[in-house]
């Protein structure tokens, strides 16, 4: 190696990912800041420095990567439903305004999370690598940014900036406020039906392994830059049965089981009429399903990882089973602060 991350900025480092990767970094004795909207106590209390500021505000960025040696650009706009102007601003323009900052700071590296919904275009993609091309028609706003931002971060990497994007794929664990509450919740209130056949298999991606896959990526632009420019498709050891998984979740959470289901092409009507209902009355909550919803719970999308295996090193030394062991006991309360105990 040629050294090591020393002065690291963490964008998003409030949220689910970004925590995770931020205890990390402390964990290897980095000087870490995070950009994010709000203040975080707990990070605070672990000797980070918080500067509390939006991407979208390119002086914020400017002054923050002052002197620092890496970026993690995590912070985003997820979620399926929401403005497409404020998916443009916070994922699009805010990745242009860390580019910038990066360039007027002379930062050498930057660690871009992307998504593999950049590639999903309604069709099943099985074990797809990542030749494939971006969506043509994507139907998000997330999806469609995602898109726009992942080829800037790209078109970025030269000798001055070395970039690497990952794409790890519907990421869970302990410490997960949104994904796995509301499939719990969901569960609980008995409003989830199975959409298809039920047979779509599906890359899932574990908090530490998604973490581990940021560390590798920095690492290898630190050392031989050998990723650099390139998009890197991260999951499990083998995907899943989504249905099934979601049932064998559900089990240990003591919920009744999803058995009734409904056609894809019902669903995707339904979310067709539910988007120009919420999109006419200018509605902020986020519709019960919308088509690109309706194709992801039916479909498949896994992923070959072998660019990561091979260029990085990756391999997801968590294994999927053990993962839901520590979920499960994290969402029961018999374990606490999980995440946070990365080690690698």
């Amino acid at each position: 190696m040629k050294g090591a991350m020393r002065k690291v900025v963490v964008t998003g480092g409030g949220g689910f990912i970004g925590k995770a990767l931020v205890r990390a970094l402390v964990g290897r004795d980095a000087e870490v800041t995070v950009i994010g909207r709000n203040p975080y106590p707990d990070l605070l209390a672990l000797g980070v420095r918080c500067v509390q500021g939006d991407i979208r505000h390119a002086d914020v960025l400017t002054t923050a990567l002052a002197d620092c040696d890496t970026v993690f650009h995590v912070a985003a706009k997820a979620g399926i439903w929401g403005p497409r102007a404020e998916y443009q601003a916070i994922n699009v323009t805010g990745t242009l305004n860390v580019i910038a900052a990066c360039r007027v700071n002379k930062v050498p590296r930057l660690v871009y999370t992307s998504t593999p919904s950049v590639v999903f275009d309604r069709a099943d993609l099985q074990g797809v690598d990542e030749s494939a091309p971006y969506a043509s028609r994507p139907l998000c706003h997330y999806a469609a940014s995602k898109i726009l931002a992942e080829r800037e971060v790209l078109r970025a990497n030269d000798a001055g900036l070395q970039t690497i994007a990952l794409r790890p794929h519907l990421v869970w664990g302990p410490g997960d406020r949104h994904l796995i509450p509301r499939l719990l919740e969901r569960g609980r209130a008995r409003a989830l039906k199975q959409v298809g056949l039920g047979h779509n298999l599906v890359d899932i991606a574990y908090i530490d392994n998604v973490v581990h896959a940021h560390l590798l990526a920095a690492d290898n632009l630190l050392d031989s830059g050998s990723g650099a420019g390139q998009a890197f498709f991260i999951g499990q050891e083998q995907p899943v049965v989504l249905w099934q998984w979601i049932n064998d979740l559900f089990a240990r959470m003591d919920i009744p089981p999803v058995t009734q289901s409904v056609p894809l092409a019902v669903a995707f009507g339904a979310g067709m009429v539910l988007e120009g209902v919420h999109g006419l009355f200018a509605m902020h909550k986020e519709p019960r399903m919308t088509r690109f919803l309706a194709h992801q719970l039916a479909k498949s999308h896994w992923f070959s990882h072998q660019r990561a295996e091979r260029v990085l090193g990756y391999r997801p030394f968590v294994s999927t089973k053990t993962g839901l062991d520590r979920l499960v006991s994290w969402l029961r309360g018999e374990q606490t602060g999980i995440v946070g105990h990365f080690d690698a």
